[in-house]
């Protein structure tokens, strides 16, 4: 009987990783689970940049909201744009 190994050895070979660790079922379900976490790994690539461009064009948003909010309080766009509404209306 082979005795086990108690590291775990993850070299890369090609794409794939290996992992020798016990031997027999054990040894091939970890090199199927390393195997598997380095495929899942390599097809993340940019996954989390996403979520940071959105938070970056909610801000952006939240921003020109703010900035358009302020204008609109203003009392000579009011002004304005209560002409334009009553002369569209009034045509």
């Amino acid at each position: 009987m082979k005795p086990i190994r108690r590291s775990v050895n993850l070299r890369p070979r090609g794409s794939r990783a290996v992992a020798q660790r016990g031997s027999g079922r054990s040894r091939r379900l970890g090199r199927r689970c390393v195997a598997h976490l380095a495929r899942t790994r390599d097809s993340l690539g940019d996954a989390g940049m996403a979520t940071a461009e959105y938070a970056i064009v909610t801000l952006a948003a939240v921003g020109f909201a703010g900035l358009l909010l302020v204008i609109l309080k203003s009392g000579e766009v009011r002004d304005l744009l209560v002409g334009i509404i009553r002369t569209a209306l009034s045509a």
